[in-house]
């Protein structure tokens, strides 16, 4: 998908790439690929911009994720693009995929960085970007986290609580350096996206409540050492729908001209992240109709405009290359077991969330094919919720190998050694370029920072 198509019409093309039979789901690899950047098929072969997955699982091994350079900074200038006619800051949200050569990539481009971590920041830093352009989110930051990103000179506190913003000013008063903030509000809003990645209702841990919000900023402007230069809200990930952006920013407005009237001025307002991606038939809003539902209320307000996407940069930047390893037909269930499991990709497990997986060679493979067979894409690990995949019609043999569509977001960054077993390598392809972007760990890494009890 093109940096224009990006931008074209009031929402991503949506039609169905799915076929639903008695037998299992079928998704078409070439119509699901026309809604992807960067992945295309060429002689009935799976390419990355201009490399061969093939090639790639060749020389890297597998398990292994790929991500398309042009296809992060083609996404990053949509929005950058869409908000052009006013001051505004894209602070990529770091957690969706945090390896240094994505944050270097976004860095060049002229990024901004939404962090929930000291670790976070490490990154950012080491990859190259400015702690002055980096936004510090986060339920639970620490002493040494505040200290840390203050002698950094981060750009603004997200803050989430009461006793963070006291916190805070202790550790500039210490330091005898005005700590830069805004306040993370709770508007209470329903962002219709799976609970867990739910952020902005009053159930849910994060930020202060909006009948509360004054009151605290009230609070925050008597204190030493606190540089009060925006407000903030996130109300969730995976948001298909711009309304409940909508909703949010009419109750930050209406917080915004209340703080007007009791004299606190407001240099930037920070609307979050959470546009969602489609990773198969899912019906995203566009970032150009997002933008344009936005646009008039906040030019209106006279602020620099902060986001904080993540998910919508990265996801469909991103694969997760697997072979099969093991075919395991049953009467009642058939599995292939690959060498990918749920340490590698646990969002199917944790979030019930649907991935496409399509061959990296397209012979043999079609809904009316011989062989065709419903599998359970399934990994070695002991855990029955070890899947990535459920009833998809595929025709394997063991050795092929599978590409898992819009894993460039929430992928390798929550992977783990579960089972003792290594993570995988990253790779990053650019044109006819590609360059391994982390080692594939060995097994000896597993245990190398353990020691053994000494009696």
């Amino acid at each position: 998908m093109s940096h224009s198509e990006l931008q074209t019409g009031e929402s991503i093309a949506v039609e169905p790439v799915t076929v639903q039979t008695e037998q299992g789901r079928y998704i078409d690899p070439i119509a699901l690929t026309a809604h992807l950047p960067a992945l295309h098929y060429h002689d009935e072969a799976l390419y990355m911009e201009q490399v061969s997955i093939e090639a790639i699982a060749k020389q890297y091994g597998t398990p292994c994720y790929v991500y398309s350079k042009q296809a992060i900074l083609d996404v990053y200038q949509a929005y950058t693009d869409s908000f052009a006619s006013l001051n505004h800051q894209i602070c990529y949200a770091v957690k969706a995929n945090s390896n240094l050569a994505v944050l270097g990539v976004l860095v060049q481009a002229g990024a901004g960085f939404d962090i929930v971590s000291r670790g976070e920041l490490m990154r950012v830093l080491a990859a190259g970007g400015a702690a002055s352009r980096v936004v510090f989110s986060g339920v639970g930051k620490t002493y040494s986290d505040i200290e840390y990103a203050l002698t950094q000179g981060i750009g603004c506190f997200n803050v989430e609580s009461i006793s963070e913003l006291a916190l805070i000013n202790e550790v500039a008063k210490t330091f005898d350096k005005p700590a830069p903030i805004s306040l993370r509000v709770n508007p209470n809003v329903d962002a219709k996206t799976h609970p867990y990645i739910s952020t902005g209702l009053k159930d849910n841990k994060f930020g202060i409540t909006h009948e509360d919000a004054l009151a605290v900023y009230q609070q925050a402007a008597e204190l030493s050492h606190i540089d009060i230069v925006g407000i903030d809200c996130h109300i969730g990930s995976q948001l298909t729908e711009v309304e409940p952006f909508v909703a949010a920013l009419d109750k930050v407005i209406e917080l915004i001209h209340s703080l007007r009237d009791k004299g606190i001025e407001l240099r930037h307002i920070d609307l979050g992240g959470g546009l969602g991606v489609r990773y198969i038939d899912e019906t995203p809003v566009s970032i150009d109709t997002f933008a344009a539902a936005l646009l008039p209320k906040l030019s209106e307000l006279g602020l620099t405009v902060f986001f904080e996407p993540g998910r919508s940069i990265v996801a469909n930047a991103g694969i997760l290359l697997t072979q099969v390893d093991v075919l395991k037909p049953t009467e009642h269930k058939n599995f292939a077991i690959v060498d990918a499991a749920m340490n590698d990709l646990i969002r199917p497990a944790l979030y019930q969330a649907e991935m496409a997986v399509i061959p990296s060679v397209l012979p043999n493979n079609g809904i009316d094919t011989d062989g065709t067979k419903a599998w359970d894409i399934v990994g070695a690990i002991c855990e029955t919720g070890d899947f990535l995949a459920k009833d998809r019609l595929l025709a394997l043999a063991t050795g092929d190998i599978l590409t898992i569509t819009g894993a460039g977001a929430y992928g390798f960054t929550m992977s783990s050694n579960y089972n003792s077993r290594p993570r995988a390598s990253e790779v990053m392809v650019a044109g006819d370029r590609h360059q391994l972007i982390r080692k594939r760990e060995t097994m000896e890494d597993l245990y190398a920072d353990e020691i053994l009890w000494q009696d």
